[in-house]
């Protein structure tokens, strides 16, 4: 055996990455002094890219298959520094591994709640949690901006950094989204979408690709949270008379006392109330009247009008009151040929047999009426 082949044989010769862990995302071959044996076989598995680095500059990228290591079916290695050995000893050179797979399940969420306006509540302050996937798409921009010459590069290494950019950014989002807070969360699939693509070009930047982001949660503040709850208690209550007497009856049935006390309580508060204000607007009724020979200075009620529905085209269209009737008339859309309805009536009847509108067509009617057969 000769010199070289001994020498040779100490050197790796078959180049490969198999991964154990769930959270690397790029790793650097280790051998003694970077030297790589001609001839070597390289092995670059499905989801996993292999980067050459010769003296700091990025010599070629290869994607999944197995390589030999030779000029004649490897031309990178002629951009390699040699020796006068024509490439027949090792030559030297880095290889880093990178996982093109999806990281999933990474966390992201507001520290602090955001404040924004709305709609229905002026103001308030939101706190939101979710998660987001990302994987590497573009190695050597991900290697130049954020790797450099760690050897063993994880994605908790990025994920804070990761987290906070999407966290920025969302803020703003949800500032131009105007979507009122009780409706965000029928929204979560499409402001999961929009966010993600909004973000996604932060991402491009470092070689990364956002595949998704997850809206989970979001959150009013405590003290908000429970006057909504206050809120839809009182909706849900709905007769509070009827429900104070059934507290009470259910309260001596069951011989809670401080349970009937409580209702009998509350409905001797509001039936307090309700007398103070009857005598209220008794006294003021009173004022009001009496200095004036006991007449009303306010004029009653106006009758309650009958609202008509009127055919038009052959489409039904209404209800209108008088006075839109009127203009119906007086624009020639309801004629002596109208059909007409209104609540209490079985059928629709014609305008010419209903002396109600054939005296509105009298009166208000500015068009001649057609002439006779």
């Amino acid at each position: 055996m000769g010199l070289w082949d001994k020498v040779f044989g100490e050197f790796v010769d078959v180049i490969e990455w198999t991964d154990n862990s769930s959270g690397t995302m790029v790793y650097r071959f280790e051998r003694h002094n970077n030297e790589i044996k001609y001839g070597a076989k390289l092995t670059v598995r499905e989801s996993q890219v292999a980067v050459f680095v010769n003296e700091g500059e990025i010599a070629d990228v290869l994607g999944p298959g197995m390589y030999q290591l030779e000029t004649k079916n490897l031309p990178v290695l002629s951009t390699l520094q040699h020796w006068d050995h024509g490439f027949e000893s090792p030559f030297k050179a880095e290889v880093y591994f990178f996982n093109t797979k999806q990281f999933t399940d990474l966390k992201w969420g507001t520290k602090n709640p955001i404040m924004m306006r709305d709609s229905e509540f002026d103001m308030v302050r939101l706190r939101t949690f979710g998660t987001y996937s990302v994987r590497i798409n573009e190695p050597t921009k991900f290697i130049n901006e954020i790797v450099g010459t760690d050897g063993h590069f994880t994605i908790d290494e990025i994920s804070d950094q990761l987290r906070d950019l999407i966290t920025s950014r969302y803020a703003t989002i949800l500032g131009k989204l105007n979507v009122p807070v009780l409706d965000l969360a029928s929204n979560y699939d499409q402001l999961s979408t929009f966010i993600t693509e909004r973000i996604s070009p932060e991402f491009e930047q470092y070689g990364l690709e956002l595949t998704k982001v997850l809206v989970e949660n979001i959150s009013l503040p405590p003290e908000v949270e429970k006057a909504l709850d206050k809120r839809t208690s009182m909706g849900m209550v709905g007769d509070l008379d009827k429900y104070l007497k059934y507290g009470a009856a259910q309260g001596m049935e069951s011989g809670n006392s401080s349970t009937a006390s409580s209702a009998i309580e509350m409905g001797i508060g509001l039936a307090m109330a309700q007398n103070m204000t009857s005598d209220q607007n008794a006294k003021t009724q009173s004022a009001s009247s009496g200095s004036d020979n006991d007449q009303t200075t306010t004029p009653p009620p106006l009758p309650h009008q009958r609202m008509w529905h009127v055919s038009i085209d052959n489409q039904a269209t209404g209800p209108y009151d008088q006075s839109e009737l009127i203009k119906l008339v007086q624009n020639g859309s309801l004629t002596t040929d109208s059909l007409v309805w209104t609540t209490g009536m079985a059928n629709w009847e014609a305008v010419e047999e209903n002396h109600y509108f054939t005296e509105l067509l009298s009166k208000y009617r500015t068009t001649p009426p057609p002439l006779p057969q």
